[in-house]
């Protein structure tokens, strides 16, 4: 609350500042949903892809695919062809509709973060039953994939590859 004085009348206002709402407050709170997940033992896993960090938990039974409290389909709408990638793990090991699914997960960008999440599922997959791994293992899903941003380097010019700038005279 601050105090201030108007120059012509000499009157004093009271001035209260609004607190300001976080963006998706309002959203979250219209939006409550009820996913299909069972309140049973879980196997948890992590899978990374550059900077993006995915904690997967698979239960047993069947039930929905929730990523950070949005079903699977809906989180990664933006990315090309992610049910193919996604389902990948199931459709190798032929467990597709046999688990419910949780992820949370962080970091990078979508496509990233698609990739840390298939590297969780395989994991857990893989620890849930260690005869998945001889389908897992050949098609490269429990290999994390450590490729990163090149940073960049003080005095290149901003780029991680450019070239100091020579003087010309």
């Amino acid at each position: 609350m601050a105090i201030r004085m108007n120059k012509k009348t000499n009157k004093v206002k009271k001035v209260v500042k609004k607190k300001a709402v976080a963006k998706g407050a309002k959203k979250t709170a219209s939006k409550v949903r009820n996913f299909k997940i069972p309140n049973a033992k879980y196997i948890e896993a992590v899978g990374h892809r550059k900077v993006a960090t995915a904690r997967v938990r698979i239960y047993e039974g069947g039930g929905d695919f929730v990523v950070n409290d949005q079903l699977v389909a809906e989180y990664f709408s933006n990315v090309r062809n992610a049910p193919a990638i996604y389902m990948q793990p199931f459709d190798l090991t032929g467990t597709k509709g046999k688990f419910a699914v949780t992820v949370k997960v962080s970091g990078s960008g979508k496509r990233a973060q698609l990739g840390a999440v298939v590297h969780g599922l395989a994991t857990a997959l893989a620890q849930f039953n260690p005869e998945l791994r001889t389908f897992l293992k050949p098609a490269g899903l429990l290999t994390r994939d450590d490729r990163m941003k090149e940073t960049r380097k003080v005095g290149m010019g901003g780029k991680a590859r450019r070239k100091r700038q020579s003087p010309k005279r």
